[in-house]
């Protein structure tokens, strides 16, 4: 079986709809969030959050933000204030539910600190030129329930990415994501990389926080649906996770965070929360080589490079 087989993006998506009502424990790592961000945010944001890192930490102000998987919102709302007026935050989610959850307090929110400046669309992650919604509102005025009603649905879609694309080439400052990445199918990993590429400005870089590994997990594991959508079996190895940036096009590698312990164990296996910094390349720029991923958070004797 792989991970189309195991259909991924079902167990991933009624599990979060799940926890975006009620708490799960068992979908997030302890994250110590600085408190002044969370004074705007109502207890329900705070208790539905499943992560891994605090990319937010690392943004400034003015920056313009995509936030990959923002489910119920709390990264986005935290970045809001960090980015300020002058500064955007975008999120992009797949769950009706989380989506819901996180639309629910904008304008409270908004309110509190001052400005609103988040919008949250319903998109993949690793298709980040197709806007969900506006798919859907095709479909329900033109369903489509045979093979030429498909084809022209498909035509449609192509047309929404190049005509109107959710999210624009070379648009963002910072592509954030907190232990998401780890949820997209093996399939479809190569576009998801080349997608947070294609997004960011030139200059522009990742702050990713997610679930890597010590050694890539066997297919068995990989199988079990309560282990893929609990951030275990989609993990990445953590040299992989390093590659993938690197043959995506981007230039610099830091790693800013890594669990010294591992979050969970599983058939020896440890599984830990890193957050890793990853440049796009300026044109007329170039790296002395490319494929090394730089770490300079970390010693030379370190395991974490």
């Amino acid at each position: 079986m792989n991970s189309s087989e195991l259909n991924v993006e079902k167990a991933v998506d009624g599990r979060y709809s799940a926890a975006s009502k009620e708490m799960e424990p068992e979908l997030c790592c302890p994250v110590n969030y600085d408190d002044q961000w969370l004074q705007v945010l109502p207890e329900e944001l705070i208790r539905r959050d499943y992560g891994c890192g605090d990319p937010a930490r690392h943004l400034v102000a003015g920056d313009h933000v995509l936030d990959l998987g923002s489910g119920g919102g709390k990264i986005c709302y935290i970045a809001s204030q960090v980015v300020g007026p002058q500064g955007h935050v975008t999120g992009v989610d797949v769950n009706d539910d989380m989506l819901t959850l996180a639309r629910q307090y904008q304008g409270e929110i908004a309110q509190r600190i001052g400005w609103d400046n988040v919008a949250f669309h319903k998109g993949r992650i690793q298709d980040l030129q197709l806007d969900l919604e506006q798919m859907e509102s095709y479909l329900q005025q033109a369903p489509a329930n045979d093979a030429n009603s498909w084809q022209d649905a498909q035509q449609h879609a192509d047309q929404l990415r190049r005509q109107s694309p959710m999210i624009a080439t070379n648009t963002m400052d910072v592509v954030v994501s907190n232990c998401v990445l780890n949820l997209v199918k093996h399939e479809d990993r190569l576009a998801l990389f080349d997608e947070i590429y294609r997004v960011l400005k030139p200059g522009g870089r990742a702050v990713i926080s997610d679930i890597v590994c010590d050694t890539p997990v066997p297919q068995h594991l990989q199988d079990d649906p309560t282990l893929w959508s609990g951030c275990i079996s989609g993990a990445f190895e953590q040299t992989a996770f390093l590659t993938a940036f690197s043959n995506a096009g981007f230039l610099a590698l830091e790693i800013l965070e890594r669990q010294a312990e591992p979050w969970k164990i599983v058939e020896g296996i440890g599984f830990r929360s890193l957050t890793l910094r990853a440049w796009k390349e300026i044109p007329g720029q170039s790296s002395a080589d490319p494929s090394l991923p730089v770490s300079p958070c970390c010693e030379p004797s370190s395991d974490c490079c």
